[in-house]
């Protein structure tokens, strides 16, 4: 799957890079790709949508009910998925139906788990993170 690091849903929040000052950062189409997925999943609503969606399809009313926000930012928050290729949306008549576009996520995010709990506190305590 090719990402687009120039995509909507690419913020700007995460770790500070460790370059020295005046240095070039490493960079490529690989990891520019990369850093624009990790970005993608970088806010907690996108992950609760994205936990959500793992379970089955669903409407964007339900995710608002779910999650208790208002439907511009839930409907926004599944755009820019949608807009990354993580998601995608099946109409039946007026509504839309949003399912994983990419099972493989549930894989990745497993994986962040078990980062997570290897390393403990240690990527909360981050000095460079950034909230």
């Amino acid at each position: 799957m090719t990402i687009n690091a120039g995509v909507a849903c690419a913020d700007t929040t995460g770790c500070r890079s460790r370059t020295e000052p005046g240095a070039a950062p490493e960079s490529g189409p690989g990891l520019d790709a990369a850093a624009a997925l990790f970005r993608s999943l970088s806010d907690g609503t996108r992950l609760a949508i994205i936990r959500r969606l793992a379970r089955g399809e669903t409407r964007v009313a339900d995710l608002v009910a779910e999650l208790g926000l208002a439907q511009s930012t839930v409907s926004a928050h599944v755009a820019c998925l949608r807009d990354c290729g993580l998601v995608e949306g099946r109409p039946q008549g007026r509504q839309v139906f949003y399912s994983l576009a990419r099972p493989e996520l549930m894989d990745l995010l497993s994986s962040a788990e078990t980062l997570l709990s290897a390393t403990g506190s240690a990527v909360a305590l981050c000095p460079d993170h950034v909230s």
